[in-house]
């Protein structure tokens, strides 16, 4: 499956990237390509386009706060987790997507 995601935390410092880290490893791990964007203390670091939005069979939001243009992924399948969630138990997040 080809997946995009998003990672933002409240300070966006340390649980986004380790969020961030979390996706890219497991999504690996299960034989999935995915592209994430951060946003945090930095900006929006790892942008994705909207090329590469659409290109998605689908989105994980991992957010704790509101996401910088969400509506970029209005037209695709998505699932909304809190970032802790990830941090936790990201294989269930992806299993999440296979219903």
């Amino acid at each position: 499956m080809k997946l995009v995601a998003v990672t933002a935390c409240p300070t966006g410092i340390a649980h986004t990237y380790m969020a961030a880290e979390k996706l890219e490893k497991v999504a690996k791990k299960l034989g999935h390509t995915i592209k994430v964007e951060t946003q945090g203390a930095m900006g929006i670091e790892n942008e994705l386009s909207q090329a590469d939005v659409d290109a998605a069979d689908a989105a994980i939001l991992a957010t704790d706060i509101a996401l910088e243009n969400e509506e970029r992924f209005s037209r695709i399948r998505k699932i909304h987790v809190p970032v802790h969630e990830v941090l936790k138990n990201a294989e269930a997040i992806f299993d999440r997507l296979k219903t």
